[in-house]
C-alpha cells in the first residue's frame, strides 16, 4: 500500500487562509504566518463587533427618538416615561423609524405621552 502524504490537506489549509487574507496589505496577504495571525485577529474583531453593533444601533435609535421628541417639546426620558405610563408598547427601533419617516405619527405619540404624564 502506498504511503499517504499530508500535502493536499496542508495546501488546502494554506489556500483557505490566504484566500481569507486577500486584500490585506503587504505580507499580510502573501506570507502564511502573518496572514494566519491577521485572519485570526480579524475573526476576533468580527465576532466582537457583531455584538457591539447591537449597542451602536440602540444608541442611534435613542438619538433619533430624542431629536423627534425635542421637536415635539419633550426630552427623550420624558417621552419614554410618558409612553410607558400610557402603556404604549412600541420598541425603540420602530420609534426611531417613525421619528425619521412619519413625523405626524410620532407627533401623535408625543401627544399621548404628554397626556399620560398630566394624568399621572
Amino acid at each position: 500500500m502506498s504511503r499517504s502524504r499530508g500535502a493536499p490537506a496542508s495546501r488546502r489549509r494554506r489556500k483557505k487562509v490566504l484566500k481569507a487574507a486577500k486584500g490585506y496589505r503587504g505580507g499580510r496577504s502573501k506570507l502564511l504566518r502573518t496572514a494566519t495571525e491577521t485572519v485570526h485577529r480579524a475573526g476576533q474583531y468580527a465576532y466582537r463587533d457583531r455584538r457591539r453593533r447591537k449597542g451602536d444601533m440602540r444608541r442611534l435609535w435613542i438619538i433619533r427618538i430624542n431629536a423627534g421628541a425635542r421637536i415635539n417639546g419633550l426630552s427623550y426620558s420624558k417621552f419614554m416615561h410618558g409612553l410607558r405610563e400610557a402603556c404604549v408598547e412600541v420598541d425603540r427601533k420602530m420609534l426611531a423609524e417613525m421619528a425619521t419617516n412619519d413625523a405626524a405619527g410620532f407627533a401623535r405619540l408625543a401627544e399621548i405621552a404628554k397626556g399620560s404624564m398630566g394624568a399621572a
